[in-house]
């Protein structure tokens, strides 16, 4: 197995889909061996494709707010490792939000990085795309309401775009049963 630092270095001059991306490849990950949490998210959107910085964006404050953790804890790469299913800003899809991930990008690189967090306590499906990787075909509001099917090393959630508001607001068990199981989730595996 690659050291991290030469894996991360491989991925930092990725072009396997250069051609496609509509900023250009700029792959965005946050990983150490220490993580005790793994957030499996979608791809990056365009501020944080912009800032470098993994979930630096709206959706970004709404999911430390489920979790309850500061900025200083969430960007704190030694507690928490950060690795999208695409690693690369995808796009746009005509009258809708981003694009998916590039099918390209997981199996180029999602193995080989989660070989590197070996103690990771919990892992945060984060979003549709991080779930049916990991999970397989489903529905993500069916999967988000029975998380506890999933504990102690799962647990599946919305992506916290602002479309999410919208989903919570005709969803009201997600802030009230979820939630404060996430809370505490994230607090042990953290601890």
């Amino acid at each position: 197995m690659k050291s991290l630092d030469s894996l991360l270095t491989e991925i930092r001059v990725c072009r396997a889909c250069a051609d496609v991306l509509p900023l250009g490849p700029r792959p965005i990950v946050q990983l150490s061996p220490t993580a005790r949490i793994l957030i499996a998210s979608q791809a990056p959107g365009t501020k944080v494709h912009d800032s470098g910085i993994p979930f630096s964006d709206a959706s970004g404050d709404r999911l430390r707010e489920w979790m309850r953790v500061s900025a200083e804890e969430f960007y704190d790469e030694r507690r928490i490792a950060i690795v999208p299913m695409g690693l690369c800003y995808p796009g746009r899809l005509p009258g809708s939000g981003d694009a998916p991930p590039r099918p390209e990008c997981a199996p180029l690189w999602r193995d080989r990085l989660l070989a590197h967090v070996p103690d990771v306590r919990l892992t945060l499906l984060v979003g549709s795309y991080a779930q049916a990787d990991a999970l397989g075909p489903g529905k993500m509001t069916e999967r988000v309401m029975g998380f506890r099917d999933y504990l102690p090393a799962i647990f599946p959630l919305p992506h916290p775009s602002w479309r999410s508001r919208h989903w919570a607001a005709r969803n009201p068990w997600f802030g009230a049963d979820v939630l404060p199981v996430l809370r505490d989730a994230v607090r042990r595996a953290l601890a």
